[in-house]
């Protein structure tokens, strides 16, 4: 099997976008391609057809190939609970809460025969892999249980291309810094390197790639322009990093407050917000940054509990009961959903006795917590009789306690959520990526603000992501020596 193996000198350098870029350009140009991470840590989550659970990127990743993604695309993925310890998830189901030095020494190893599983499965399927480090392959003290960077070029024999972040600064010297930092044989399947989000004018990088290329003796295979492409963000550092740096709402006719939880998880059920007109979204996690928004939104957490305590201690549990009797409309998903309620029961097995606890009890909602994740992706009617699609998983169930209009009618028959004027409460993951929806709530916002309503086409979402992954394929494809990968790619066979 042919693989590529794209490694970063750090977090965030842009490892995700770029296996994006090259699954839809391999795939375009008629191979069959997977995209691989065996080891992932992120809150942002992807439910496969069969309603496993892996991370976001390998998701993305899969729709860019025109593949529908499994669970071997990532075998194992780590959702951090608080306090260094991860939620465990092996093949798209959960496994076992784990402290960081728990997973290293005990787990790590024990679990190499189930990722080499998945690459034998991935092999008789596809032509190409494309796979997705972790991190930096250069952390010395993680190295000897590392199974997301060189370990797995190994197990592939896949050609390495190092990529760096030159927004960041110092980018040769952390690319040299890297590869001082790898053993030989591990230096030696670095194949080609990547400066990536370059601003400004190429040719006053050409004395430092010449004298870099010289120095390390590989090649430089390209220098790709930053590029503000609409794929969604993988972990939480894109809340402050990518797309969510927005200018100040006074500058929207809308104002929208997200509540940044600690442990916020799935905010990329909020992207598409970004592209609707006069909408500014702002994250806020102090009571003074609240002020009166028009829609403020509980998204999703990893801890419901732990996250509710947080938005009492901090004073906004309060300020937002204070927006909703100003009248100010409301939204929680999956977490949020639950905090939006009356109470919330935890009878799960860590529990000694059964312990409650009050809500804002914003809906007539009463959950209990239970081991039991939900995990699948569902369809259905809305109660304005929209067609909308998304994908569920949560701990436990939620109930109404009195006869109230539910947000979606699922096509299993199954209810789900709450509906009023004022405040919607939902387990569907991915609401706003349901246009039509988005644009129909948003609108009657804009009519209550004698605003003008938006009209016009309205694309879906898959059609946006489809032109997102065309537009990002034409720019990495242009900025990128693809017939040198191609070359790397006949010598990994």
């Amino acid at each position: 099997m042919k693989a590529i193996m794209i490694q970063g000198t750090s977090s965030d350098v842009g490892k995700s976008v770029l296996c994006t870029a090259l699954c839809r350009i391999l795939v375009n140009d008629g191979y069959r391609i997977a995209p691989f991470k065996s080891q992932n840590m992120a809150l942002n989550s992807y439910i496969t057809k069969d309603g496993g659970e892996i991370g976001r990127a390998q998701g993305v990743q899969a729709e860019a190939a025109k593949i529908d993604a499994t669970t071997d695309m990532n075998p194992i993925l780590l959702k951090p609970t608080g306090n260094m310890v991860s939620e465990v998830i092996l093949h798209g189901k959960p496994f076992a809460d784990m402290d960081a030095v728990s997973y290293r020494e005990n787990f790590v190893e024990q679990v190499m025969p189930e990722v080499r599983k998945s690459l034998r499965r991935l092999e008789a399927q596809y032509d190409v892999l494309v796979l997705e480090g972790a991190g930096s392959p250069a952390e010395i003290n993680l190295k000897s249980r590392d199974i997301a960077n060189m370990r797995m070029a190994h197990e592939t024999d896949a050609a390495v291309i190092l990529v760096a972040d030159i927004e960041r600064g110092g980018v040769f010297a952390t690319i040299v810094g890297t590869l001082m930092l790898l053993e030989d044989e591990e230096r030696a399947r670095v194949k080609g390197i990547i400066i990536n989000k370059f601003r400004g004018m190429k040719e006053l990088l050409v004395s430092g790639i010449d004298w870099l290329e010289e120095y390390t003796g590989i090649p430089v295979l390209g220098v790709i322009p930053y590029f503000d492409v609409q794929i969604e963000a993988e972990d939480s550092m894109a809340l402050s990093s990518l797309r969510l740096k927005k200018p100040k709402h006074e500058e929207f006719d809308i104002d929208v407050a997200v509540i940044r939880f600690p442990l916020i998880s799935n905010f990329t059920d909020l992207d598409p917000l970004f592209e609707e007109p006069d909408v500014g979204v702002r994250f806020v996690s102090s009571l003074k940054d609240l002020k009166e928004p028009d829609v403020i939104i509980l998204p999703g957490t990893k801890n419901t509990i732990a996250d509710y305590v947080w938005l009492q201690e901090t004073g906004l549990a309060q300020g937002i009961l204070q927006q909703s009797r100003k009248g100010k409309k409301i939204v929680g998903i999956c977490g949020g959903y639950q905090m939006l309620g009356e109470c919330i029961v935890d009878k799960q097995e860590n529990v000694i006795a059964d312990e409650t606890y009050s809500m804002l009890g914003l809906l007539p909602v009463e959950t209990v917590l239970i081991d039991e994740n939900q995990t699948t992706q569902v369809k259905g009617m809305n109660y304005a009789g929209q067609e909308m699609a998304g994908f569920v998983f949560h701990l436990g169930s939620s109930t109404t306690t009195r006869p109230i209009q539910s947000f979606i009618c699922l096509d299993d028959g199954r209810q789900d959520g709450v509906y009023t004027e004022q405040v919607i409460g939902t387990y569907l993951h991915g609401m706003f990526q349901n246009r039509s929806f988005t644009r129909e709530y948003f609108n009657k916002i804009r009519v209550e603000k004698d605003l003008q309503e938006v009209s016009g086409e309205i694309l879906s979402d898959y059609e946006r992501r489809e032109q997102a992954y065309e537009m990002l394929e034409h720019h990495v494809r242009k900025h990128l020596d693809m017939d040198k990968i191609y070359e790397l790619l006949d010598e990994s066979m």
